[in-house]
């Protein structure tokens, strides 16, 4: 498995955002974060709230009081930023900075990614020292983004392109309708909207079918969703029925406790 990138957070102002930062890293598979120069006291209480849990990053995370130390070991290094520094370094969105990131870790290279400060974000000479810009593609009439949703925007991108299958998907309790099934069906409602008079005219009946079936082929329907529509063209059918048994048990018992109309005493 390729190394995964080390989160900087350059001086940030808020414990809430190193706790959120650290929730998204655990969320995509990320461990390896570094503050430099955290503005309130770390660890801090609100940033173990703002984990929510998610207190390994935390826990294992290492406080360095300058870029420089913090990026030492690392071969390849992003900035993040929103806006042009006029600096002549290349540019790339997080999955082209990712792939780069991943080339990298398989040649033995350790990768970062340095977020700046929540107001301000990184200084020129924080830029100067990475080797790539990271931004965001963000609509151009506001483009700050909360520090934890940057760190998260890679997390995700990082963790899509090492396994990008999602954890679940629809549950299937029962397989697809088999086509005599299916033509047993389509005889059904076609006989009982005949029935109710619902092709008319006549002769566009042939394209009214073979709209109706190309419907209920889109879906893709189940044995299960089969005896339910059966169940539902038959109640049709059928048309309103009287009191069901539980009216009618509540009825007698209603009868039975005397509830009966008052006699008119006048007279």
């Amino acid at each position: 498995m390729t190394t995964a990138p080390a989160i900087i957070l350059v001086e940030p102002q808020m414990p809430e955002n190193i706790g959120a930062a650290s929730r998204a890293m655990t969320n995509f598979g990320l461990t390896d974060l570094r503050i430099v120069k955290p503005q309130t006291k770390f660890p801090h209480p609100k940033a173990v709230a703002m984990a929510s849990g998610a207190v390994q990053v935390l826990d294992a995370a290492r406080v360095f009081d300058s870029v420089e130390e913090a990026v030492a070991d690392l071969g390849l290094l992003f900035a993040t930023t929103a806006r042009e520094r006029g600096q002549a370094k290349p540019v790339d969105g997080p999955a082209e900075a990712v792939s780069l990131m991943r080339a990298a870790g398989a040649g033995g290279t350790k990768s970062g990614v340095l977020f700046g400060r929540e107001r301000t974000g990184l200084e020129n000479d924080e830029v100067s020292r990475a080797d790539r810009v990271l931004t965001f593609p963000v609509s151009p009439k506001f483009r700050s983004l909360n520090l934890s949703q940057a760190v998260l925007l890679v997390g995700y991108e990082w963790f899509k392109a090492e396994d990008g299958s999602l954890p679940f998907d629809m549950p299937s309790h029962s397989p697809l309708a088999e086509k005599q099934h299916l033509n047993a069906f389509f005889a059904h409602i076609e006989e009982a909207l005949a029935r109710a008079g619902f092709f008319n005219p006549e002769d566009r009946k042939p394209i009214m079918v073979r709209n109706l079936r190309n419907i209920f082929h889109r879906l893709g329907l189940s044995e299960a969703d089969l005896r339910t529509l059966h169940g539902v063209i038959a109640a049709l059918e059928e048309g309103p029925r009287g009191p069901s048994r539980r009216d009618r048990r509540k009825l007698k018992a209603s009868e039975e406790d005397g509830q009966k109309p008052v006699e008119d005493e006048q007279g």
